[in-house]
């Protein structure tokens, strides 16, 4: 038998040496050699960076994103919307129902993978297919109507990473169930317009288009590939695949050749049922009522297949008219039925981000301002470190943010680091302080300073407080 290689790691590089074997007398017995499991990644394989497409959203970011969030959470309250959070990973066979095949998402950008169980599993590229198997699992058609449901977080798509587009991107997303009323559509648009503008943005324009029900929208289809047919050899290699596989996406392509050609192509309003062009006449009249900024866009389709009617997308414009998406979304009246649940109309939208947290620093907008501690609390000696705790916590149930810095030796290294805070109020516990159950307070405004005793010390704190707010917003002088 020849002899087994066995691989050495030797200052982080491998070397292969021979085991010395021993002669084997006739009446031994083979050795049974127990092997390692193989490890899932070598050590040359280990990077500490993250992956393509994926990123950290670092503190000095939180300011923007915390903005962002708050006027999600206030506008889904406003608007009435109940959060609800639906898993990262799901069965594939949710997103192939309802995205379906043919469309770029699941044909090239979901992350699909099998489970060691067995089972075939995804990351969630959008949020609505997850809302809706949650919807139907917990037997939520038996709530009043309609039922408002609001989400954020990571989905996940397979893209090339760009400017704003990462492979794993954030969305904060609202949908809308039990209602087929086009007033409905120009809520959520209203509402979206709503989350958008109280971020700063302004240059903002809503783009919404119609594409009718699935019956109308095949003839609309027939139409369009005759069209496209004839000329197909001016599309790009992807809409030539398109004309076969989903047509309408071609109408979504960026390609300049392609926009061309696509400019002059059947819209998809002239292919309207009487019944979806009464409904989008209805949603122009309330949009005009509401007074939004919104234009016609006949070739606007959007990328998910499962939307009927109403489509819209919000876009974000620059001085030198490049235009950003932000987020867009529509109908989807017949996606609760496909799935298994009962007939159900419906209506959502998501919001990118990212893009918004972009466009927010390309426009200036002010971030969100996190509270600034107004207390420090400087500590000297172990005792004094120890009866510190206690204080730190009696300060913040009383509501008075504090600071510290428990890791320093030094009172002087302990100020600077106040300094730096721009506190108001400097609270000084030395070994002398501790033994004798007192503190001392300074006013780094007046910058007087008194002992107290550590039962009064947040009564003594707050009075110091209350005494500079009123010095910078003086009481209004009645004559």
């Amino acid at each position: 038998m020849t002899p087994k290689k066995i691989t050495v790691m030797k200052n982080d590089k491998a070397t292969t040496k021979k085991p010395v074997q021993k002669a084997a007398s006739k009446t031994e017995k083979p050795a049974v050699v127990k092997t390692a499991p193989t490890p899932l990644v070598s050590e040359n394989e280990f990077l500490m960076q993250s992956l393509r497409g994926m990123r950290d959203i670092l503190p000095d970011e939180q300011p923007y994103w915390e903005r962002v969030r708050r006027s999600l959470s206030a506008a889904a309250q406003d608007f009435g919307f109940q959060r609800i959070d639906v898993p990262t990973v799901e069965f594939l066979h949710l997103f192939v129902r309802s995205i379906k095949e043919g469309t770029d998402i699941i044909d090239k950008e979901i992350y699909a993978f099998q489970t060691r169980g067995g089972d075939r599993v995804a990351l969630r590229p959008e949020f609505t297919a997850g809302v809706v198997r949650a919807y139907i699992q917990h037997g939520m058609s038996a709530l009043p109507k309609p039922i408002r449901l609001f989400s954020t977080g990571p989905v996940f798509r397979y893209d090339r990473p760009q400017e704003g587009r990462y492979r794993e991107l954030w969305q904060g997303n609202f949908d809308v169930f039990g209602e087929s009323d086009p007033i409905l559509d120009a809520q959520v648009i209203q509402m979206a317009y709503r989350v958008i503008h109280e971020l700063g943005l302004r240059n903002i324009e809503f783009q919404v288009n119609s594409i009718g029900t699935p019956e109308s929208r095949k003839r609309y289809e027939k139409a369009l590939v005759r069209f496209l047919e004839s000329q197909k050899h001016k599309l790009c290699q992807s809409c030539r695949e398109r004309l076969v596989t989903n047509p309408m996406r071609i109408l979504d392509c960026k390609e300049d050749k392609c926009v061309q050609l696509t400019s002059q192509a059947p819209q998809a309003l002239d292919f309207l049922d009487d019944e979806s062009r009464a409904h989008f006449k209805s949603l122009l009249e309330y949009l005009d009522e509401l007074d939004l900024p919104y234009t016609i866009n006949p070739r606007l389709v959007r990328g998910l297949d499962y939307y009927t009617r109403t489509v819209f997308e919000i876009w974000s414009s620059d001085r030198e008219g490049k235009k950003y998406a932000l987020g867009g979304g529509g109908r989807y009246d017949n996606l609760i039925q496909e799935l298994g649940g009962e007939p159900t109309p419906a209506i959502g939208f998501g919001l990118g981000l990212d893009r918004i947290v972009l466009e927010m620093k390309r426009t200036q907008v002010r971030p969100h301002e996190f509270p600034k501690p107004r207390v420090f609390l400087a500590q000297l000696g172990d005792l004094a470190k120890k009866k510190s705790l206690r204080l730190f916590s009696d300060l913040e149930k009383h509501g008075v943010l504090v600071t510290e810095s428990f890791g320093r030796g030094s009172l002087k290294a302990q100020m600077r680091v106040a300094a730096r805070h721009g506190v108001e109020v400097t609270i000084i516990l030395g070994q002398k302080e501790a033994i004798d159950g007192t503190a001392i307070v300074k006013d780094m405004v007046s910058g007087t300073q008194e002992t107290v005793t550590q039962e009064k010390l947040v009564d003594a704190v707050k009075k110091i407080l209350k005494t500079n707010a009123s010095l910078s917003h003086p009481a209004p002088k009645f004559e």
